[in-house]
C-alpha cells in the first residue's frame, strides 16, 4: 500500500465520511432489530439445542476482541466449543492451517457435535446482532480479532483496526477459512477504500445467498 493510498483511508475516516457513517448506523440499527426480532424462534431453537447438548455448560459465549483504533470489546456468540476451549487452544496452536495472525483448524477437537452445524450454518454468530444494537459492530466490516492476534500484526495489519469490526465483510463473501491470513487483510483493506452504503448492501445480500448453504466455514 503507497502513502497516498494510507491518507486515503485516514481520510475516509474523517468529516467528509459523516453522512455514511450516520447512514450505516442507521441501516446497523434497523437490520440488528430486524434481525433480531424476525429470528428469534431460530435464537430460541438454537439455544435449546446447545442446553441439550450439554445441560451443564452456558449457551452463549463471551470473548474479549479488539475493535475499532484498538479498543477491546466482549463479542457475543452461540457456544460452539467445550467450556475449557481457550485452555486446550495451546496445545493445538502447532497445528494452525493458516499462515500469520488468525487461527484456524478445520477439525478442531474443541467443537461439539451441535456446534460443528452451527459453524457450517453460521447460526453461531447470531448473538452479534447484540453487539451490533450497542454500536460495538457493524453489520459490514472486517473480522474483529482477539488480541492475542493483534499482538503479532505488523502496522500495516492493523489499518484494518481503523473501522468499526463486522459481522460479515469481503472476506466472509469471498472464500473465509479458505483463504490465508494476507489475503484476508487484503479484502479489509480493500473494503475500507472503497465503502460505500451501496457495497455494504451487496454484501449484506451475498452473505444472506451464502447462509443457504455455507461450505467455507469452520
Amino acid at each position: 500500500m503507497t502513502e497516498f493510498e494510507r491518507k486515503r483511508i485516514a481520510e475516509r475516516n474523517g468529516d467528509n465520511m459523516a453522512f455514511y457513517m450516520a447512514a450505516k448506523r442507521a441501516i446497523d440499527v434497523a437490520g440488528a432489530s430486524a434481525g433480531i426480532l424476525l429470528l428469534s424462534p431460530v435464537l430460541a431453537a438454537v439455544a435449546l439445542l446447545i442446553k441439550l447438548d450439554d445441560p451443564k455448560s452456558p449457551v452463549l459465549f463471551g470473548q474479549t476482541r479488539i475493535g475499532k483504533n484498538g479498543v477491546p470489546f466482549r463479542i457475543f456468540k452461540f457456544r460452539t466449543m467445550v467450556p475449557d476451549a481457550e485452555k486446550k487452544l495451546a496445545e493445538l496452536i502447532s497445528r494452525n492451517e493458516v499462515e500469520g495472525a488468525m487461527f484456524k483448524m478445520k477439525d478442531d477437537p474443541r467443537v461439539t457435535r451441535v456446534g460443528k452445524f452451527l459453524r457450517k450454518t453460521s447460526l453461531d454468530e447470531l448473538p452479534q446482532l447484540f453487539n451490533v444494537l450497542r454500536g460495538e459492530m457493524s453489520l459490514v466490516g472486517p473480522r474483529p480479532p482477539v488480541p492475542r492476534e493483534v499482538e503479532e500484526y505488523t502496522e500495516y495489519d492493523k489499518l484494518r483496526l481503523t473501522v468499526v469490526q463486522g459481522c460479515t465483510g469481503l472476506w466472509q463473501v469471498n472464500g473465509r477459512s479458505n483463504l490465508s491470513f494476507e489475503q484476508m487483510v487484503e479484502l479489509d483493506l480493500q473494503y475500507i477504500r472503497q465503502r460505500s452504503i451501496r457495497g455494504d448492501l451487496k454484501i449484506i445480500f451475498r452473505t444472506f445467498k451464502l447462509l443457504l448453504g455455507a461450505k467455507d466455514a469452520y
